[in-house]
């Protein structure tokens, strides 16, 4: 896996492109963030770096970790994640180094991961997109009910309660999420922002993962070859 970073998400606006067209773009503040552990085959068993991101008051984070991150030579950091990277490109990482937006100026497609937003209990047609019981005819009281739920209300010969996977009322949001192959619009290295075509996962403020895209479609894919030919 290539360079990921950490960031928050800003918000919605858009831009216009050369040709005049009007694109609707997320933008993402990202980094700087800090390298504040390298993992190596021999004493790890697996190579990967680890950063933090946003340095927060030490009343605010735990002895171990003011611990961990002044070996980096850094403050306390709200947020670590670690990627995983190939034996030979580990060595392109220190301990304490800097990443920011400017190490994706030469990405074209991101995949931006997020927690959705957490709308907390919720019935079957906002969660499912059921139909909902019919509107008149007798119906009293019963409009927004799934209906039975007939031969799948219990696990028959492996236990009781409702059969695995059948679609009920329950929480919704607040999960892991993942955006794959946004396009890159622009780049703002002077503020840290990177503005991706689309919508991204979670709320404003909220804290997102950003890495180069792992899986692209045909026409992107060819796109990507073509630049690394120039």
């Amino acid at each position: 896996m290539a360079l990921s970073l950490l960031g928050r998400k800003v918000g919605m606006t858009r831009v216009f492109n050369e040709a005049g067209v009007n694109v609707p773009v997320t933008v993402l503040q990202l980094g700087p963030c800090v390298v504040t552990q390298v993992r190596s085959m021999e004493k790890d068993g697996y190579t990967a770096v680890q950063i933090g991101f946003e340095e927060i008051k030490a009343r605010r984070s735990t002895i171990p970790v003011i611990g961990h991150d002044a070996k980096a030579g850094v403050g306390p950091q709200r947020v670590h994640r670690e990627f995983r990277v190939s034996d030979k490109d580990v060595a392109n990482y220190s301990v304490g180094q800097t990443l920011s937006v400017k190490d994706l100026a030469s990405t074209l497609f991101i995949d931006v991961i997020g927690t959705s937003k957490g709308k907390g209990f919720q019935g079957t047609m906002k969660r499912w997109h059921f139909k909902g019981q019919p509107a008149s005819h007798g119906t009293e009281r019963k409009h927004r009910s799934p209906g039975s739920i007939g031969s799948l209300c219990s696990n028959r010969g492996f236990g009781g309660g409702l059969a695995k996977g059948k679609k009920m009322a329950g929480h919704m949001g607040a999960v892991r999420r993942t955006c794959r192959s946004l396009d890159i619009v622009r780049i703002d290295e002077g503020n840290n922002l990177l503005l991706v075509k689309g919508s991204v996962p979670g709320a404003n403020t909220g804290i997102i993962e950003v890495r180069p895209a792992i899986r692209l479609y045909r026409g992107k894919a060819k796109k990507v070859a073509d630049a690394a030919k120039k």
